[in-house]
């Protein structure tokens, strides 16, 4: 089992920038793919970004590219997700999850992932 712990979220202004942090408790961190989703208030949990076990391989959201960037540190069991040019339209709560296969590689369904963590608010004013 896996636990996970988000962290980093907060109030920046539209243009400004974020940097979350996803502890990660548990033997198999490094060995498998590990996902960002967000969700907003009323909508659904939509996928940001996902990663594979070694960090070689991302995938993003179109509308996260070229501003967001997932990356991990497996030595200290940590996921980030460093936000860039935020708008208001990201403000959301951002869950860490990490993938129900053990293959090492990256999803963008949510139903592909088995642990979440309890999120972080991350609001962006105009």
């Amino acid at each position: 089992q896996v636990q996970l712990v988000e962290s980093g979220g907060g109030l920046v202004q539209a243009g400004g920038s974020l940097k979350l942090s996803c502890a990660a408790s548990g033997r198999t961190f490094s060995s498998i793919g590990m996902g960002w989703f967000r969700q907003a208030p009323g909508k659904e949990r939509d996928f940001v970004a996902a990663i594979n076990w070694s960090g070689g391989r991302t995938y993003y959201a179109d509308s996260v590219k070229g501003r967001f960037t997932i990356s991990r540190d497996n030595a200290k069991s940590t996921l980030y997700l460093q936000m860039n040019s935020l708008k208001p339209e990201d403000t959301a709560v951002y869950y860490c999850a990490t993938r129900r296969s053990i293959d090492g590689g990256y999803a963008i369904g949510a139903d592909e992932y088995i642990y979440w963590g309890q999120g972080t608010q991350v609001t962006v004013s105009s």
